[in-house]
């Protein structure tokens, strides 16, 4: 699992043309290594929702590259044929709310997208079980999503997001409706998989609760990045 993690080169998006054009992105410079955890925090109207859905192959960039694990996607245009793929198979989603399937149980949820890559039932069944395992929720492998508490359904949403093991995650506001404890306990987590399967992840976030724990932050305004140290606490 993993790879080199994701590089971002002068990444641009312009929405419109002409006078009522609108500079969105303007030229994004980004590096996130297999393990890590960076942070994403900027205002309202910043960027970072442009920003995520290009990262996330959901829009057209206008101008950039980016370069998933090992592979260029983007070079002023994609470089993949299949994006439905390529988000399905190298890029993990975690968003602010779990979005289980309501009439699946956790390990079915789990299994789903590997099942849908073609993955044999019983081996997608097996990655989901070492996964939860992982995160501490194998006792719920046959729960419903209504079953579970809500930091339960958020560790099972994280293991969902690693069982293709692609070398990227994106994680939206992940812990923007859980109090203090359970907040980091979700970063705890997102750093332990990171770690353990060499996955790169940009977690976007307002959560003042979690800004300190990053070790590096890129502040996006204007739509343009700007790195820096973060303070990195209690995660080592």
């Amino acid at each position: 699992m993993g790879g080199k993690g994701i590089r971002i080169e002068g990444l641009r998006k312009r929405y419109g043309q002409g006078d009522t054009a609108v500079d969105a992105l303007k030229g994004v410079d980004m590096h996130v290594a297999p393990g890590e955890v960076v942070g994403l925090i900027g205002p309202s109207g910043s960027g970072k929702s442009t920003l995520l859905k290009c990262l996330g192959a959901v829009i057209d960039p206008t101008a950039g590259r980016m370069v998933l694990g090992e592979e260029t996607i983007y070079d002023d245009g994609w470089q993949v044929r299949d994006l439905r793929a390529l988000r399905r198979d190298k890029i993990g989603f975690v968003f602010q709310a779990p979005y289980l399937i309501p009439f699946l149980d956790v390990t079915d949820n789990v299994a789903l997208l590997p099942m849908l890559a073609g993955v044999a039932n019983a081996e997608a069944r097996a990655r989901a079980l070492e996964l939860l395992t992982a995160l501490d929720v194998q006792h719920r492998a046959r729960a419903m999503p209504s079953q579970l508490s809500g930091g339960e359904q958020q560790r099972v949403a994280i293991a969902r997001g690693l069982v293709n093991r692609p070398p990227v995650i994106l994680a939206d506001e992940p812990t923007a409706p859980l109090d203090s404890q359970r907040a980091l306990a979700v970063v705890r987590i997102l750093n332990q998989m990171a770690r353990q399967y060499e996955t790169a992840i940009i977690v976007v976030t307002h959560d003042e609760k979690i800004i300190p724990t990053f070790k590096r932050i890129y502040h996006i305004r204007d739509g343009a990045t700007h790195e820096e140290a973060g303070e990195g606490r209690g995660f080592d």
